[in-house]
């Protein structure tokens, strides 16, 4: 067989697919980036004709480069949860706004392969979207995201998402030092609300695009 790395992927994200749809999300494959930006800019913003949008913490959106042409866009209402220059309160207070737009993009910290969305927040603002408010929610999720079951994806996130983000961003907290978490009680601690999605309510609220690259955290 040539290429079998590629073959297995794709199998693997075909399956993961299918079962997404079952669990009433609607879903796509991208085999690249680029292709990720092309499905939400030519078919699901088109679809669901948004007038507002916004977007919680993912290195994977940045890497999309769907942000840089979001920001731009003349046509929505661009609240931008990512703007360097706001104080802490003009910040958190964007994110509370953010949860009433009609289109909310972000990652996931994990996707099993029975189709469940795993992820864990410190302030719970990318959660919250993706629970309840925006009318229609897009998960980027790169393919080293994918798990096999709830407890895969807890310790993933607990012990490599959590921990790299808390050195990327400089928290002082243990698990920056040591690379496992250490159930700390840190000022710090980005740990602090998990969701598990099974299933998306409305049928096709919730959008993932499953990209064939590893990305993100």
């Amino acid at each position: 067989m040539d290429k079998p790395i590629d073959t297995f992927w794709k199998t693997r994200l075909t399956d993961l697919k299918n079962t997404l749809d079952s669990n009433n999300f609607q879903a796509f494959v991208a085999e690249n980036t680029d292709e990720a930006k092309k499905i939400v800019l030519e078919k699901i913003i088109p679809e669901t004709a948004p007038r507002s949008i916004s977007w919680g913490g993912s290195i994977t959106f940045t890497a999309t480069g769907l942000y840089d042409a979001l920001k731009k866009r003349s046509d929505l209402t661009v609240l931008d949860t990512f703007e360097k220059k706001l104080s802490p309160e003009e910040s958190l207070e964007r994110r509370r706004q953010s949860l009433l737009v009609d289109l909310f993009i972000t990652g996931s910290n994990a996707v099993t392969e029975t189709g469940q969305l795993v992820n864990l927040d410190m302030i719970g603002n990318r959660i919250g979207g993706i629970t309840f408010g925006p009318k229609h929610v897009i998960i980027l999720a790169g393919r080293n995201k994918i798990v096999p079951d709830l407890d895969a994806a807890m310790f993933r996130i607990k012990n490599y998402a959590a921990p790299v983000n808390t050195m990327r961003l400089d928290k002082k907290t243990p698990c920056a030092k040591t690379s496992y978490c250490e159930e700390c009680k840190s000022p710090d601690r980005i740990c602090n609300t998990w969701t598990i999605t099974e299933k998306s309510f409305p049928k096709g609220r919730v959008k993932v695009i499953l990209i064939n690259e590893d990305l993100g955290f």
